[in-house]
């Protein structure tokens, strides 16, 4: 039997019949090929002239198809098709090297070497040739997850990559990013305002920081400092790396924020950055670190650390820290403070024992932790670290702020450094300056403690109006050194916010009177009939009486409650405060004489209606409560006047070492204001005003003292101006409207149906000069009076509860005080009574005094 294919019939009329492909005829070789022979050919001619696995195999099979026709199971189908091999030989194709050797189906009969592998079917591959050069054939393709899987070349190339890239990005952060300048929280400090003692007054500013040099820090904190936070400060570069990615990366994926760890890129995150926590600032904060660990010392960055940290109860900064935990200086912390401060690095409200008791197990621990760690690094003997206990905290309280008088103290240091040039308003805004000031806090809390008692206990806002509208201001003096040692300014700053020491629109009335008298004697003045006016010289205290030699517009000033006195000695017209008096004699004198004396004792020459004209005697002036104590003291201190001062020491605050401001001593400039004879004339004669006169209520202070009553127009203000020869205090109550600000009479005021600088002002005086010099020896005055001025006495002076203040423009004389007839010089003064002759009579209301320009 024939192995050869069967062959299909011939069909009539094509001229076809069935042939062995496998003989060629006659001519067949000649023939032109085929399109598809062509193609074969030209790819032929391209491949190399040297046959390779690839093409001998695609040779073989192409034989292969030329002498097999048999299908899958080796016969042919129905039709006499054959698959897809049978049919590439009827159309006499070859299939390119490549899909013959996919679609070859049997073992090239003619091809040596090992047998080829079973594709899908079970037939075999024809196996591929040794290359004829020896070279071992390529590494068949990865398969599976092993493509996955990167070679080691590829690792290596990505990780020189990865080195390249993170050199290049260094070397261009590390010339990108410049140290910059330090930020403004950084190096804000408040000011610090101490009294005269060196204890803190307040503090003013938005940051509690006060920076002091490391000298200053006792070597037990830098040590604790180190312990808990960076013990290879020293030894170490100023980055960790590793701390840096670690926090970075927990940052990224969300798994919490993390800070440097080393000191210095904890200060350049204080210093040069911020507190947000992002990788930007992480990256500079690396590359500022690396910079500044080269550029500064060690000593500098620990210093600029300990200088910025936060340690809780908003203090910044070592000292800051000292002053809210322990009330003392950094320099004065013992070992187991400084351990305590060092722990509330780590997390201040977390350990804050004053703040909330509850931490006390959490802090002991957090302190004990550093306490041990400097026993292991050598810097605490264990035979001292087992002795220490931990230490008392102060319980946690606001800051030294502005709330009650210390806002009034702090604004009034302010305004008298601005005045004096010593420092301006914008060089304390900016901050960093500490200031002691003269203030003395015993007889700060005295003043306020006076005031309580002897006025506000007594108000009744709620049922009162009157009361709603009182205001108190209060000033203390040391005669012999210019110092002020105390303020009143207000109930409270953070409520009031006028400052009532320092305010100068109210009147000072009958308080400016010794003015004019101290005036008359130091200039040897005399009255209009030629006789040298001393405190005997009597007067006309008639009620209106116009004043005479005054070639200005007519003036004829009203007494308190239109009383008149007729002829009065000037010493009792001072005691009852007669208007009709002062104002001739500030004629005698010559007003401006006058001005000049009240400016030459301690008035502003700015002071608002000080103006030289008659009425000048009567207090139109509206000069400050601290104005008046200055020129009361000068009087007590035999007319000599220095500076009258607020400041004792002014120091700029650098970590490199506190500067001191110069800036005039109190005290210093001391000159004679007025001759002494004058202000001991002065002096004696206010005696009387504190022993018989309107002032009587002084007398409480159990001491030898001199005063003045005052009363605005209109009771809008109430005065008492007194001194001992120890201390010079004047008190003002004043009337204010607390929703306008308007001036308001002062009548019904704490149940009184009027308030004069007799009652409550003499009252608080009294209560506050006492508890001030309690302790101390009463002294006597030292007075040398002029000669010929010693006061005659005729009679024991009355105790009188009213007095005549400044110009009032309302009242009819219903009293029944004695008054006195008129008497020439030399003649004692007679009273006239209501209905007797001489005495003028009720006047109309409503007739106001004229102030000539």
């Amino acid at each position: 039997m024939s192995d050869a294919p069967p062959q299909p019939p011939a069909e009539p009329g094509r001229g076809w019949e069935p042939r062995d492909p496998t003989v060629q005829n006659q001519g067949e070789a000649d023939a032109p090929p085929t399109p598809t022979e062509s193609r074969g050919k030209r790819r032929e001619k391209s491949r190399p002239t040297e046959p390779t696995e690839r093409t001998e195999k695609a040779a073989g099979t192409a034989q292969t198809r030329r002498t097999e026709k048999t299908d899958r199971t080796g016969n042919a189908g129905p039709s006499g098709r054959t698959d897809r091999t049978g049919q590439a030989e009827r159309t006499g194709k070859a299939e390119p090297s490549g899909k013959a050797d996919r679609t070859e189906k049997t073992e090239h009969p003619e091809q040596p070497g090992r047998a080829g592998k079973a594709d899908r079917t079970g037939e075999t591959e024809t196996p591929r040739p040794a290359d004829k050069a020896g070279k071992k054939p390529p590494r068949p393709p990865r398969t599976g997850w092993r493509r996955a899987v990167p070679t080691w070349r590829m690792a290596l190339g990505g990780l020189l990559l990865l080195v390249l890239l993170l050199g290049g990005g260094f070397l261009a952060g590390y010339h990108l990013i410049e140290i910059p300048p330090a930020n403004a929280t950084a190096t804000a400090q408040a000011n610090v305002y101490l009294y005269a003692d060196g204890s803190p007054l307040a503090q003013a500013g938005q940051v509690n920081r006060e920076s002091v040099p490391l000298s200053r820090v006792p070597r037990p904190l830098r040590q604790a400092v180190l312990a808990a936070e960076d013990r290879d400060f020293y030894t170490e570069p100023g980055v960790d790396a590793g701390a840096m990615l670690r926090a970075s990366w927990n940052t990224v994926t969300g798994k919490g924020t993390q800070g440097g760890s080393t000191i210095t890129q904890q200060y350049v995150k204080n210093y040069y950055l911020g507190q947000e926590r992002t990788v930007t600032r992480k990256v500079k904060e690396f590359f500022i670190a690396i910079k500044l660990d080269r550029a500064k010392s060690k000593e500098h960055i620990l210093e600029g650390y300990l200088n910025t940290s936060y340690y809780g109860r908003n203090a910044y900064g070592a000292q800051a820290a000292a002053q809210a935990y322990y009330g003392k200086d950094v320099q004065d912390l013992d070992t187991a403070e400084s351990a305590y401060l060092a722990s509330l690095l780590n997390a201040p409200s977390a350990y804050d024992v004053g703040a909330r008791p509850a931490n006390r197990a959490r802090a002991e621990a957090r302190w004990n932790y550093v306490l041990d760690a400097m026993v292991q690094e050598g810097w605490l003997p264990r035979a001292q670290r087992a002795a220490l206990r931990f230490p008392d905290v102060l319980p946690s309280r606001p800051a030294a702020g502005l709330a009650g008088q210390r806002g009034y103290a702090v604004q009034a240091v302010n305004s008298f450094l601005a005045r004096h040039g010593i420092l301006s308003q914008k060089a304390l805004a900016a901050g960093g300056y500490r200031i002691t000031t003269t203030l003395r806090e015993d007889r700060m809390d005295a003043f306020a403690e006076a005031v309580r008692q002897q006025v506000l206990d007594r108000l009744d806002p709620e049922n009162n109006p009157a009361d709603r509208y009182v205001r108190v201001g209060g000033a203390s003096i040391e005669p012999s050194t210019g110092k002020v040692v105390a303020l009143y300014g207000g109930v409270d700053y953070t409520r009031q916010y006028v400052n009532n020491a320092t305010r100068r629109d109210y009147q000072v009335g009958s308080t400016f009177k010794p003015f004019v008298l101290a005036s008359a004697v130091a200039h040897g003045a005399t009255t209009q009939g030629g006789e040298a006016i001393t405190p005997n010289t009597v007067y006309d205290g008639t009620n209106k009486r116009p004043v005479e030699g005054w070639t200005g517009k007519a003036y004829a000033p009203a007494n308190e409650d239109d009383v008149s006195y007729g002829g009065i000695p000037l010493h009792t017209a001072t005691d009852r405060s007669v208007n009709a008096v002062y104002a001739q004699l500030a004629v005698d004198v010559g007003p401006k004489k006058v001005r000049r004396t009240a400016i030459a004792l301690g008035l502003p020459a700015d002071t608002p209606d000080l103006t030289a004209s008659p009425s000048i005697a009567l207090g139109p002036a509206t000069a400050s409560v601290l104005d008046m104590a200055e020129a009361y003291a000068t009087l007590a201190n035999h007319g000599k006047r220095g500076l009258y001062s607020l400041v004792e020491k002014v120091e700029r605050i650098d970590p490199a070492g506190d500067q001191a401001l110069p800036l005039p001593a109190a005290g210093s400039g001391t000159r004679q204001a007025v001759s002494r004879e004058a202000a001991d004339t002065t002096t004696a004669v206010l005696r009387g005003v504190v022993e018989g006169g309107t002032g009587t209520a002084a007398r409480a202070v159990g001491r030898p003292a001199a005063g003045k009553t005052g009363t605005a127009e209109d009771d809008k203000a109430a005065w008492f101006a007194g001194y001992t020869p120890d201390l010079a205090t004047v008190v003002a109550l004043m009337g204010q409207d607390p929703k306008t600000g308007a001036q308001k009479p002062l009548y019904g005021a704490m149940g009184m149906p009027r308030v004069n600088g007799g009652g409550a002002p003499a009252e608080v005086w009294a209560h506050y000069t006492g508890t001030a010099l309690d302790g101390t020896p009463a002294r006597d005055f030292d007075l040398r009076i002029a000669e010929g001025a010693e006061i005659r006495e005729e009679a024991e002076p009355e105790d009188l509860t009213e007095e005549a203040g400044a110009e009032s423009t309302t009242g009819n004389a219903t009293d029944d005080r004695p008054r006195h007839q008129f008497a020439r010089p030399g003649q004692p003064a007679q009273p006239v009574r209501p209905g007797e002759p001489g005495h003028p009579g009720p006047q109309p209301a409503g007739d106001g005094i004229q102030i000539i320009e």
